[in-house]
């Protein structure tokens, strides 16, 4: 592979545990739990340095870290603080904690109600943070393959993709759609404990400490008794658990059904089993969005009783009876993440054909409309810049349906006259085409509209991609399953990436050693003007704009250079000057990047 390709083949937060050298440790928690291990002191990993500090890095970009929770603090007030008080700060909070008051935000649902969000400080959030780190690889060894909502590598197009085999190659086309009422707001919390704990998760400090999480009072409601807040950090994998009873439950009534006899390959297996009287069901989840696929029509209706059964028996949750029902998809459609799906005859064989279901036409009506509102009121280049991404994403997410093409002609139809309409005193006939419409529309033969400059991504032009299944060789917490979808560090000293990690600056903003590192591995271990190896004792971040001048902690403020070069910037002794030029040997170019950081710094150029 390419230098060019490694570029690509990387994943954000797996390059983040190789920064603070925490990859080999999650291995170990997957392999200990796939083994059968009970743990008994997660704390320890919980609150060590390290964790804690890549618990900051993971969240710090997330959208959700700039939302204030009560005490009005942000992602910002934390990355100001220094490092050794962070870890004291976090270290202190698990040794006895009580969480912060819970903000409560109301969001919009496409059907005109709201969805109640529970969002903690973010000093919670952070420790949240720490926490999922080191739950997540040891619940990846337990969680149900079909499970795909809230995983790593795993999105809505797998889970749409195991649905349409379900019915492609099982030829099961008798579904059954279950709706969890209010599944967020009715999780109970001693079941969820108890779940946690048969995880293998025993360390009961840190059982305590996720009960009171649960449990943290909502500002102006009160102390929930039971239900995951929805807009906390740790809450999509505490749903996980709870559910991945359900998923092997199902599955153990047919596809993981332990058989007296032992056969040589799954198909074997499979075969001997459908000449039983076991029911053939399948389950594809994502989150609390889940069906059930069936043989026949009488199959589905007694899985359907049984699993209302059992998830009021078992989890104390109520099935919307509104909402559930059993659909033949040779008949009718069956709605999914969005899509709608529905079997029909091709030959001799009956194959998938999907659209997106009516609900989601509106909602990207709605969308587009509200983007080409704003862009006709201020005629401006970010305003079309937001168009295109409203675009862009909404394309990419629908492309996977087979017949999206006949569905956005029909949307684009009002809403490409609207966008003429309001554009049509300030849009151009010519202008440039950037790298991201020449990638995803290079194919369009038809005549953009220009906006300052700017070419708008046309709405109808979309093309089907076929969804493809989850590879399961994919994982986070084996080295081969990472090879699938991120290449380690190879170009760096490794040794030298430890040691910034392991020794932040004294006095200095958790933000600022964070991005140490992050500049280290960047400029690949190499100093940003001579281009000469770093080396402990001799490399040094430098302000492009010094703090005293209001210059900040930003990565986009910082940079890596030797010991002699940041001299070279700041000292105005002549004599001095040259002894240190003589020295490093700068070529043109390496002069032309000092000399922009010693004007930034306000001294002169060197000739």
């Amino acid at each position: 592979m390419t230098i060019k390709n490694q570029k690509f083949k990387k994943k954000k937060h797996l390059r983040n545990n190789e920064y603070y050298n925490l990859q080999e440790e999650f291995d170990k928690l997957y392999q200990q739990s796939k083994n059968g291990k009970k743990f008994k002191n997660l704390l320890e990993i919980i609150e060590s340095e390290e964790n804690i500090q890549l618990a900051y890095r993971n969240i710090k970009k997330n959208k959700g870290s700039k939302t204030a929770g009560t005490n009005n603090n942000t992602i910002e007030c934390i990355g100001k603080t220094k490092t050794n008080n962070l870890v004291q700060y976090v270290r202190n909070r698990l040794a006895n904690y009580k969480p912060q008051t819970v903000r409560r935000v109301e969001i919009p649902k496409p059907n005109g109600k709201t969805r109640p969000l529970g969002i903690p400080t973010i000093e919670d959030r952070l420790i949240q943070q720490c926490i999922k780190q080191v739950l997540e690889p040891i619940c990846e060894a337990k969680f149900h393959k079909d499970n795909y909502g809230f995983r790593p590598n795993r999105g809505t197009n797998h889970a749409i993709a195991m649905a349409m085999r379900f019915a492609n190659i099982n030829k099961l086309y008798h579904v059954v759609d279950i709706d969890i009422q209010g599944f967020f707001d009715n999780v109970d919390h001693s079941k969820l404990l108890k779940q946690i704990w048969a995880m293998g998760i025993q360390d009961k400090n840190l059982i305590c400490i996720i009960s009171k999480m649960l449990k943290a009072e909502i500002k102006g409601i009160g102390v929930p008794t039971k239900g995951v807040p929805q807009g906390g950090i740790l809450s999509p994998l505490l749903a996980n658990i709870v559910l991945n009873e359900l998923d092997w439950w199902i599955s153990n009534q047919w596809y993981t059904n332990k058989m007296d006899t032992n056969y040589k390959n799954d198909d074997s297996r499979i075969y001997t089993q459908k000449r039983t009287n076991l029911k053939q069901v399948m389950i594809v989840r994502y989150a609390d969005d889940f069906k059930l696929f069936c043989k026949t029509h009488e199959q589905a209706v007694k899985i359907y009783y049984a699993t209302k059964q059992w998830l009021k028996e078992r989890l104390k949750l109520d099935v919307s009876e509104e909402k559930t029902k059993i659909v033949n998809l040779k008949t009718e459609y069956s709605e999914f993440l969005g899509f709608k799906l529905k079997v029909h005859k091709k030959g001799t064989r009956w194959v998938v054909k999907s659209h997106i279901c009516n609900k989601s036409k509106k909602q990207i009506k709605t969308n587009i409309k509200i983007a080409i509102k704003e862009l006709g009121i201020h005629k401006d280049k970010p305003s079309a810049l937001k168009l295109n991404s409203v675009i862009l994403g909404i394309h990419q997410y629908y492309r996977i349906a087979t017949n999206v093409y006949i569905d956005f002609e029909k949307i684009a139809y009002g809403l490409t006259k609207s966008l003429k309409c309001r554009t049509k005193t300030f849009a151009s006939k010519t202008g440039g085409k950037s790298k991201a419409f020449i990638k995803y529309y290079g194919g369009y033969k038809g005549k953009p509209i220009y906006i300052k400059g700017v070419a708008i991504f046309p709405i109808h032009y979309i093309s089907t991609k076929p969804p493809l299944c989850f590879s399961q060789d994919m994982c986070n917490y084996t080295p081969n399953g990472r090879m699938k979808i991120h290449n380690n560090l190879k170009k760096i000293d490794k040794y030298i990436l430890i040691y910034i990690m392991k020794n932040p600056i004294t006095n200095a903003s958790e933000e600022f050693n964070d991005n140490r590192i992050s500049l280290y591995v960047t400029q690949n271990g190499k100093c940003a003007i001579s281009g000469k190896p770093l080396q402990i004792g001799d490399m040094e971040v430098h302000h492009k704009i010094m703090k005293q001048k209001g210059g900040t902690d930003k990565y986009q403020n910082l940079i890596f250079i030797t010991k002699n070069i940041h001299k070279l910037v700041h000292i105005t002794d002549k004599n001095k000057i040259n002894e240190y030029l003589q020295n490093e040997n700068l070529n043109e170019e390496q002069m032309r990047k000092l000399n922009e950081l010693r004007e930034l710094v306000g001294n002169c150029k060197l000739v």
